[in-house]
This record gives C-alpha cells, sequence and structure tokens, in this order.
C-alpha cells in the first residue's frame, strides 16, 4: 500500500514538474514573442532578420526608382556618365538607411519621431525633380533639396501652428495631383523611355504589361510576403522576360566595384531660387504628408495617437536627412506608406527589427555592384511597375479629399485646384510672355499650384447653408 501511494506521489510530482517546465517554456515563449511588440523588444535574430528583411523587400524597389529616372535624365543630357548613374543609387540606397535612423533613435524627440517608421527616397517630389534636372542639373536639384530641408526643419519646428491650413480636403487635393502628374512618366517608361531607339516597341509593351498584369494579380489574390512583395516579383519577372528578348545588358554590373563610399558633393551644389521655391512648397506640403503617416503607425502599432513632439521631431528628422542627402547625392526621402502598412498589419514595432532593416539598406548603399544591377533593370520594367504605385497615391488623395463632405464649396475647391495645377502644365506655352522663373515654378510641376489654390480657396471661400 505505502509502496502504491509512493509511487502514485512520485508520478503525480513527475508530472507536475513536467507541467511546471512546458509552463516555464510558455511563459519564455511568451515574453520572447512580446518583445516584436514593444518599442524596446529585443527580439532574437532568428525572429527579428526575417521581420527586417521583409520592411527591404518591401521599399527597395519604390525606394531606387526615382534616382533611376532622375539619373537617366542627367545621362541623356550629358551631364553624367554610367558609374554616376550607380552612385546616385547608392545615394538613395545610403541617405534611406541614415534617415531611418534617424527617426528611430530620436534625440528626445527633437530629432526624428521615435516612431517605427522607415524612410525611402519618395516618389512626390519625383515630378518636380525631373523638371528641374532637365531645366537646370543636379547641382541645382540639390541645392534646391538642401534649401527645402531647411524648410522643412522650420515646419517642423512650427507644425503645430501651420496645420490648419492642411486639413485633409487640402492634402488629398494635393496628394491626388502628385499622382496625376507622375501618369506621363510611368507610359513613357512602358514604352521604353522617352527617346530610346525602340520607344513604342512591342517588346517594351509586352514586358511592361506582364509585369503590371502580375503586380496587379498578386495585390487582389496575393496572401502574406506575396502580397507584399507583388511589386518585387512583377519587376523581377519582367527583368527575366527582357533578358530572355535580349533588353538587359551587365557590362556595368562586370566592371563596378565591390566597395566604394559615397563621394560627398560629387555632383556640386548649386542654388537657383526658382527651383527653391518649388522645392520649399513641396517640403511643406509633404511634412503635412508625414503627419498622416506617423499617425498611421502610432494608432495602428502602438495603440495611440501620436504626440506632437513625436510629429515635430519626424518632420526635423526628415529635413536633417534631406540636407545630409543632398550633400552625398541622396534624392529627398519620406515616410514608406507600405512599410506603414506591415507595421500596421502585423503590430511589430521592436525598433531592433528596424535599425537592422536601416543597417542593410546602408551596406546596399556601398556596394556598387549591387546598384549597378539595379540600373540595369529596362525602362519598361520599371513602368510597367511604377504605374501602379503612381494610381494608388492619386487614390490616396481620392481617400484623404473624401474625408470631408463633399459639398458645393469643397467641390469647388477640389476642381478648380486640379484644373489649375494639372490645365497650366499640360499647356506650358501658356506662360511664355512670363519671365523663366515664373514657368519654373508653376509651369514645371502642377504640384506648386494646386498646392497654392487649394490653400487659398480653402481659407476664403465661404459656408452656405448648402455645405453644412
Amino acid at each position: 500500500m505505502i509502496c502504491e501511494w509512493g509511487g502514485y506521489l512520485k508520478s503525480h510530482i513527475t508530472l507536475g514538474e513536467g507541467i511546471g517546465k512546458n509552463m516555464k517554456r510558455i511563459e519564455k515563449t511568451a515574453a520572447l514573442g512580446n518583445e516584436l511588440f514593444l518599442p524596446g523588444g529585443n527580439p532574437t535574430w532568428r525572429r527579428a532578420f526575417p521581420l527586417a528583411m521583409q520592411h527591404v523587400v518591401s521599399m527597395i524597389v519604390g525606394c531606387v526608382t526615382p534616382a533611376i529616372i532622375v539619373a537617366n535624365i542627367a545621362l541623356e543630357q550629358g551631364e553624367i556618365t554610367a558609374s554616376d548613374v550607380t552612385m546616385l543609387v547608392q545615394a538613395a540606397l545610403l541617405i534611406s538607411g541614415i534617415a531611418t535612423m534617424l527617426q528611430i533613435f530620436s534625440w528626445k524627440h527633437r530629432i526624428g519621431s521615435g516612431l517605427p517608421v522607415i524612410m525611402g527616397v519618395s516618389f512626390a517630389y519625383l515630378a518636380s525633380l525631373e523638371a528641374i534636372a532637365m531645366e537646370f542639373n543636379l547641382a541645382t536639384l540639390f541645392g534646391a533639396q538642401l534649401a527645402g530641408g531647411v524648410i522643412a526643419i522650420i515646419v517642423g519646428v512650427f507644425i503645430g501652428k501651420i496645420r490648419f491650413l492642411f486639413p485633409p480636403l487640402v492634402s488629398g487635393t494635393v496628394v491626388f495631383v502628385i499622382g496625376l502628374s507622375l501618369y506621363p512618366t510611368a507610359v513613357n517608361y512602358m514604352a521604353g523611355g522617352a527617346g530610346s531607339a525602340d520607344f513604342g516597341s512591342w517588346k517594351n509593351w509586352l514586358v511592361a504589361l506582364v509585369v503590371l498584369i502580375i503586380v496587379t494579380v498578386l495585390n487582389h489574390y496575393g496572401m502574406g510576403i506575396w502580397k507584399l512583395s507583388s511589386i518585387l516579383i512583377g519587376m523581377a519577372a519582367g527583368y527575366l522576360l527582357a533578358a530572355v528578348l535580349g533588353m538587359v545588358s551587365l557590362d556595368a554590373v562586370h566592371t563596378a566595384p565591390w566597395v566604394q563610399m559615397i563621394e560627398p558633393l560629387h555632383f556640386g551644389l548649386r542654388f537657383e531660387i526658382s527651383p527653391i521655391i518649388t522645392m520649399a512648397i513641396l517640403y511643406v506640403v509633404n511634412s503635412v504628408q508625414a503627419i498622416g503617416d506617423l499617425t498611421a503607425t502610432a494608432v495602428g502599432g502602438l495603440n495611440r495617437e501620436p504626440e506632437e513632439k513625436e510629429l515635430s521631431g519626424g518632420i526635423i528628422g526628415n529635413g536633417l536627412g534631406s540636407i545630409l542627402g543632398a550633400v552625398i547625392g541622396g534624392l529627398p526621402t519620406a515616410t514608406f506608406s507600405q512599410n506603414v502598412g506591415i507595421v500596421t498589419t502585423t503590430k511589430v514595432v521592436a525598433r531592433k527589427i528596424f535599425a537592422i532593416t536601416a543597417g542593410i539598406i546602408m551596406i546596399a548603399g556601398i556596394i556598387p555592384k549591387f546598384a549597378s544591377l539595379l540600373t540595369t533593370i529596362p525602362a519598361c520594367v520599371l513602368g510597367g511597375a511604377t504605374i501602379s504605385v503612381f494610381a494608388s497615391i492619386a487614390m490616396t488623395g481620392m481617400k484623404l479629399i473624401a474625408r470631408e463632405q463633399l459639398n458645393f464649396r469643397n467641390t469647388s475647391i477640389v476642381g478648380l485646384s486640379v484644373a489649375l495645377g494639372m490645365g497650366v502644365t499640360l499647356v506650358p506655352e501658356a506662360l511664355a510672355q512670363f519671365p523663366s522663373w515664373v514657368t519654373m515654378i508653376f509651369g514645371k510641376s502642377p504640384v506648386v499650384l494646386a498646392t497654392l489654390s487649394a490653400v487659398l480657396l480653402y481659407q476664403v471661400l465661404p459656408y452656405t447653408d448648402e455645405d453644412s
């Protein structure tokens, strides 16, 4: 009897120890899992690295594409060489990593937001950057960018006082016009790139449409990483098809070194008043637009509204990043909405993951072979991928506009602003009798005129009983 009870107790003690060990294991696993969802969490590298790579994959193509487009304009004008194109792509990656670091490791929220965001070279500036590159040169472009970065810092300091000028209706109108203004760029690239020997050929359109179809299908039917990486997958498929059709040359990759540091002021700095005014207005608009991404990150990832000092620090950090970018040849950066979407979906906010992401991007920025490989992507592949991005930008603007009631007053503001912005740009000779600086500011990019119109009309048009 005693032996039976002894066996019974022994078996239950053993069972209890097993349950205890399992509970400890479960608690440890839960604790490790929770590290992902805490800003100061320290997840293991095994968990952190794949999540960081997910962010890299989601942003890297969109990050380098504006640099490739602007570089091709300068290359066609004979201003730079093929190695300079590689350097511009390197600089785009490097400044994106630096700008991300500035954001996630903020200094008392005065420089950087401290929020889990990924920064990258932004399409929002592209139309104006193209205009400046064609009308002037890269030195003037980077001079205007440096001045714009200073404006962004000023906006960050006083954001609380000027935020009333940019309600969703105004911001949405501007974003909508940005999307519309980029459509010609996408179509030109789908056809092979304006000025190319095979512009409009069936090969270009075949590759572009294959990329567009793959991206669209994955966006609407894909799940998980397939959906998040739809642009990357579509471009990879298009690149392979273009290679089969004999449209890819790897000569630049073979001659590029493995490691090369960026040369500061390689493209120089030059200051012209009309490009500076254009970029200053764009930086004000995009600073306000950044509030949307920072708010979405805080609400979606941290379940709270962002503090004003986080918003201010985020804009100041982006301004400082743009100043550094102008020095090293990296184009203007902004928060990447696709990465904001990952944060709001996964709720993963550990800074360690975003620091790893930034580190990977910066390492890629000092490897010319990687950067030169990206420059071999045919224009038609870029066009097939970017037209969906530009469409999403325009529709984001529509969503912002729809936040306010579409009454007679508000539709007048949107309609007139879009009409003036797009109309004048589509008829550049309309400003032929004005000084050249007027054409540069108001006639090259529709964003400036649309922004000024929307801000002014929102403040002066009266409310009526029909608008209530």
